[in-house]
C-alpha cells in the first residue's frame, strides 16, 4: 500500500492537469506559431508561470487498489501483485494464470 501523502499528491495532479489543459494548449499552439525569437520567448515566459504539475508528463500512474506506481498494468489499472492475485482468483475476465 502506497503512501497516503503519495495518492493524495496524485489526485490533485490530475486536477491541476484538467485545470490548465485548454490553456496550455493554446499557449504551445501559440509558440509553435510565432515568427521571430522574442514572441517565442514571451510565449514560453507564460508556459512557465503555469504551475509545474499542470504538465501531464508529470502524472505517474498507480494501482486503483494499493496505490503502487511501480509495475503498472495499463489494461487493468492495477499493479502486478495485484493482477496475479486476481488472477488467481479468478477475478479478471479472460485472463488465466498458468501455475506448474
Amino acid at each position: 500500500m502506497a503512501k497516503k501523502s503519495m495518492i493524495q499528491r496524485e489526485i490533485e495532479r490530475e486536477v491541476l492537469i484538467k485545470k490548465y489543459k485548454e490553456k496550455r494548449l493554446t499557449i504551445k499552439q501559440e509558440l509553435k506559431k510565432a515568427s521571430n525569437f522574442s514572441e517565442k520567448m514571451e510565449w514560453q515566459k507564460k508556459l512557465q508561470k503555469l504551475p509545474r504539475n499542470s504538465s501531464k508528463h508529470r502524472h505517474r500512474n498507480r494501482c486503483w487498489l494499493t496505490g503502487r506506481s511501480r509495475g503498472f498494468y495499463r489494461n487493468f489499472g492495477l499493479s502486478r501483485h495485484v493482477v496475479r492475485e486476481m488472477g488467481h482468483d479468478c477475478l479478471l475476465p479472460g485472463v488465466k494464470k498458468s501455475s506448474w
